[in-house]
């Protein structure tokens, strides 16, 4: 399988399912859902987690929907002198970073809010890339592409700041694009998870659905190895890859219908329509059986995260938060799917990090064709 490219709560980054840590529900353990606060539909989820009106929170699907048509056509106006972009909920549209100053008309133009920048994307992708190669010392716990700082984060445990350090100049990358940053992440699989609805491996470990494609579902990839059998929906993994990356395909058996839709623990379903990835700063919500329906924004893509079990690259960094048992389940911006949940720190009582693989990687590492509705 391909390897890809690559602080802000205080807790433990986990996984979410398989063969998990602290997380995971005994073999023996029940694999009912916990009970829901009901956060009813989307942008009721959005007015609570976001503290909007509904009017208010209309209008900021609408401005994202325009700002991620703007990301779109922008990344390939400014090619290689694009500097990465990420949508400000105050100014209500797209900022997008250049290196050439000679470029910003065409920003304008295009109705995003231009920023000169001092490295491009692909500068910063190519440091993520540099640390990939080289396996971080303990108490480095990840590293992300930061676009709004045009830099690229260093995560590490609390004192392992010079440790970081020094694994940044061990590996060759530009150190001045690089920022360190000391936290109290940690992290660990979130195990026996679900997403939109349930599902077991072997009889006892429980995941989520992410979502459904021709012929079965995607999930995370620790959920179950190649070749492992589920139950409610049945079904075989057909594949299988973590670490490196956070994914799963299940084929499941005849009678079981995959469905366009993602539960919304509300009663109701949201449809899936497509899967346009969502622009830096867009709001995103998730699904999954133990927390519900939750939303946050898009922090950061090209996410690195060292979990205890492995090392993962090119997760996308939210602060939505998810708990155990919501691992597999669906990530959406608007009816746009997403992701997969991979991990994350925190709960919903406090708030988190958390943590989802890109779907697209996914359709396109199995050869999958997403449903839509």
């Amino acid at each position: 399988m391909t390897r890809k490219l690559a602080a802000r709560m205080a807790g433990t980054i986990v996984l979410a399912a398989g063969t998990v840590a602290a997380f995971t529900m005994p073999a023996s353990a029940t694999v009912a859902p916990a009970p829901l606060e009901k956060a009813a539909t989307q942008l009721e989820a959005m007015q609570r987690d976001f503290g909007l009106t509904a009017d208010q929170a209309q209008a900021r699907l609408h401005s994202e929907a325009i700002a991620n048509t703007a990301d779109r056509t922008l990344r390939g106006v400014l090619a290689d002198a694009f500097g990465g972009s990420r949508y400000d909920a105050e100014l209500g549209k797209l900022v997008v970073g250049t290196t050439d100053a000679n470029l910003v008309d065409e920003i304008r133009a295009a109705g995003a809010e231009p920023k000169l920048v001092e490295h491009s994307t692909a500068q910063l992708a190519g440091v993520v890339d540099g640390l990939n190669t080289r396996q971080a010392p303990q108490g480095v716990t990840g590293w992300y592409l930061d676009s709004a700082a045009n830099s690229v984060v260093v995560t590490a445990a609390e004192g392992a700041g010079a440790a970081a350090n020094e694994f940044v100049h061990a590996t060759g990358v530009d150190a001045q694009a690089v920022r360190v940053v000391e936290s109290a992440e940690s992290p660990r699989i979130l195990a026996d998870v679900i997403g939109g609805n349930a599902y077991t491996i072997g009889g006892s470990a429980r995941c989520s659905v992410g979502f459904s494609v021709e012929g079965g579902f995607v999930s995370a990839g620790h959920c179950g190895s190649e070749g492992d059998t589920t139950s409610t929906p049945s079904g075989t993994f057909a594949g299988s890859s973590f670490p490196g990356d956070d994914y799963s395909y299940v084929e499941v058996a005849s009678g079981e219908t995959p469905r366009g839709l993602v539960n919304d623990y509300a009663g109701g379903t949201v449809g899936v329509a497509g899967s346009t990835e969502a622009a830096e700063g867009a709001s995103i919500c998730r699904s999954g059986s133990t927390s519900g329906w939750h939303c946050g924004t898009v922090q950061a893509k090209n996410q690195t995260v060292n979990y205890a079990e492995g090392t993962v690259t090119g997760l996308t960094r939210t602060d939505a938060c998810a708990e155990p048992g919501d691992s597999g389940g669906s990530w959406l911006a608007g009816d746009q799917a997403q992701g997969v949940t991979s991990g994350g720190s925190g709960d919903c009582t406090s708030g988190g990090t958390t943590y989802f693989q890109p779907v697209n990687e996914i359709l396109d590492a199995y050869g999958l064709t997403l449903i839509t509705e």
